[in-house]
């Protein structure tokens, strides 16, 4: 049994708790929050018995084997060093934390204590995902990956009536790009490795975070070229897909991809669509647990080195189109 701590009350915690107890090793048994009152509110619809509102005293507990960290990006980097030095295990939210230095000592932290650190990135945990891995020489020499995902954000609608929430603020290290243009980008990362060059732009609103962006990658070593536009502020209904010089991989929903299928040259379409759990976390948490219980302290598929690829990969686009953080400075 891993019994979890949880710090960060919102819906993508409530999300994780629903996946995880899915998975019979799994345990919620603590609940950390600046305020009392969110704190017991959390913990008593998740049946959850054990509240904290001082971050120390929750580090410590006896009642915590790992912690899911789902705060504002800004807050992971301490949170999670803070655990880990406490012996916890760390499963932490996209984007792991505000800046290539951070997610650095966040690694380093993780290896002198000897616990696992993993990035929670569901995508490439997901059998759709590991499927296109799977038959990525089938589509021949890559030339191409574009990755489309943009959804108007719920909050940009507060944001324009004057209120800035929390996916809008850059003190909080938040925006398009950390929030989902990230979803496009590790995948990439992922199959291909570091890029060699980049060109960013986006447009950015008046908080100082961006709206919307795209992105131009170059891997000169490989001969692909890579193409991600990801936005907060518009919707798009377009697939994703890898380009090959004897097919296209397709994908329906770069984020957790249903519908994955190939179209070579000749015509044909091969579908390649796996069965998968309807709320596609549960993969990424069951990968967790299994590395506790294995004792192993990295994640062999969200990998220290994708982590902080991404890392610089954000930071750079970031200093592009002017976006510093509190953070890096």
């Amino acid at each position: 049994m891993v019994r979890f701590g949880f710090i960060g009350t919102n819906w993508i915690t409530d999300s994780f708790i629903d996946a995880a107890q899915q998975i019979n090793e799994f345990k919620a048994t603590a609940v950390y929050s600046r305020t009392e009152e969110k704190a017991n509110q959390f913990a008593d619809k998740r049946g959850i018995a054990a509240t904290y509102t001082n971050l120390e005293t929750f580090a410590n507990s006896e009642e915590i084997d790992a912690v899911y960290i789902a705060s504002p990006n800004a807050f992971h980097a301490e949170q999670a060093m803070l655990c880990m030095k406490s012996g916890k295990h760390v499963i932490v939210e996209k984007a792991m934390a505000s800046n290539a230095a951070e997610v650095k000592e966040m690694i380093q932290t993780a290896k002198e204590n000897n616990v696992l650190l993993m990035e929670a990135i569901k995508t490439t945990h997901m059998p759709n995902f590991e499927v296109i891995r799977a038959n990525l020489d089938k589509i021949g020499t890559v030339r191409r990956y574009f990755a489309s995902y943009c959804q108007y954000s719920s909050r940009y609608d507060a944001y324009k009536q004057g209120t800035v929430l929390n996916a809008f603020k850059p003190e909080l290290s938040n925006g398009s790009l950390m929030d989902i243009g990230i979803y496009c980008i590790f995948p990439m990362i992922s199959l291909f490795g570091k890029p060699t060059d980049l060109k960013a732009n986006s447009y950015m609103l008046d908080s100082g975070v961006d709206g919307q962006g795209s992105i131009l990658f170059d891997y000169a070593d490989q001969g692909i070229n890579g193409m991600v536009m990801y936005s907060k502020i518009s919707n798009s209904y377009v697939a994703s897909e890898i380009q090959g010089e004897k097919g296209s991989i397709i994908m329906d929903n770069i984020s957790q991809p249903q519908h994955v299928e190939i179209k070579y040259n000749d015509g044909t379409t091969e579908n390649l669509s796996q069965e998968q759990k309807a709320n596609t976390m549960y993969y990424e948490a069951k990968h967790f647990i299994e590395l506790i219980e294995n004792n192993r302290t990295e994640s062999d598929v969200n990998t220290y080195k994708n982590s902080l690829i991404t890392a610089e990969v954000l930071e750079e686009a970031r200093k592009q189109f002017g976006l510093v953080f509190p953070a890096d400075q």
